[in-house]
């Protein structure tokens, strides 16, 4: 394991002990390559004991736009909640919320099959989609404005996922899918169309090449939450948020 990997993971794994965010300053720079940021998520995860050694069962993956660069992350299993959640005894250092759809592995996903997997065939390797509420939140002290990489190490800043009943996945018309926010008191924000992706099955073989690229299969119900619909929108302590797409269903979190 090289010295920049160990270096990021110890701030990680001291941050998330106790509970107060790390210093970026003196780690920036010190990745050079997503490839290391994974490996520092992975150390991370083995560390606290997230996964066992199995493949995690829920992941996170999207980005800006088809042309730029995917990411991805493990989510923790303790912080997977099914809706209506409560999360007002969990630790966050930040609260912003992402309303997004999450996706279900519907077989098996071998490294063959993630090599030749089409989005246009979704629908026969997904058995399930449901809305997910994702709660961003960072164990860095710079939340906003550390590298991008230092955020992936720390999971793509990721604090907790919520996730709604689950329907049979169909093909949408996703540019003109509708998605109404309420956090706390505050209006009712809406969006349509707003996946940076267009389309949240579009990352799938990304997403599934990057699981696989060790020889693991992804197991069947496997899940992923594909990226927001809302941008980032702030919460406070207290606030209850809820989100709702229509024909798909709702997500409902208590902070």
């Amino acid at each position: 394991m090289s010295d920049p990997v160990q270096a990021v993971a110890i701030a990680l794994l001291q941050a998330r002990r106790e509970r107060v965010p790390a210093d970026a300053a003196p780690l920036e720079g010190q990745l050079q390559t997503p490839e290391q940021a994974y490996a520092v998520q992975e150390l991370v995860a083995r560390d606290a004991g997230w996964f066992g050694g199995e493949v995690p069962q829920h992941w996170k993956s999207g980005g800006p736009s088809r042309e730029g660069a995917l990411t991805h992350a493990p989510l923790p299993p303790a912080n997977v909640f099914a809706s209506p959640a409560d999360a007002s005894g969990c630790h966050f250092n930040m609260r912003l919320i992402e309303a997004e759809v999450a996706l279900r592995l519907g077989r098996d996903v071998s490294p063959q099959d993630a090599s030749s997997f089409n989005p246009a065939a979704a629908h026969q390797w997904l058995d399930g989609m449901t809305v997910s509420i994702e709660i961003v939140d960072s164990r860095w002290q710079q939340a906003r404005t550390a590298s991008a990489l230092l955020k992936l190490a720390d999971l793509q800043v990721h604090g907790a996922l919520v996730l709604g009943a689950w329907k049979p996945f169909q093909p949408r018309d996703w540019m003109g899918q509708s998605c109404v926010v309420q956090i706390g008191n505050h209006a009712p924000q809406s969006f349509r169309g707003t996946h940076s992706l267009q389309d949240p099955a579009w990352l799938l073989p990304v997403w599934l090449r990057h699981v696989t690229r060790n020889g693991a299969t992804v197991p069947r119900g496997t899940v992923v939450t594909t990226g927001t619909w809302c941008g980032l929108l702030e919460a406070k302590p207290g606030d209850k948020v809820r989100a709702v797409f229509e024909g798909i269903g709702e997500a409902e979190v208590q902070l």
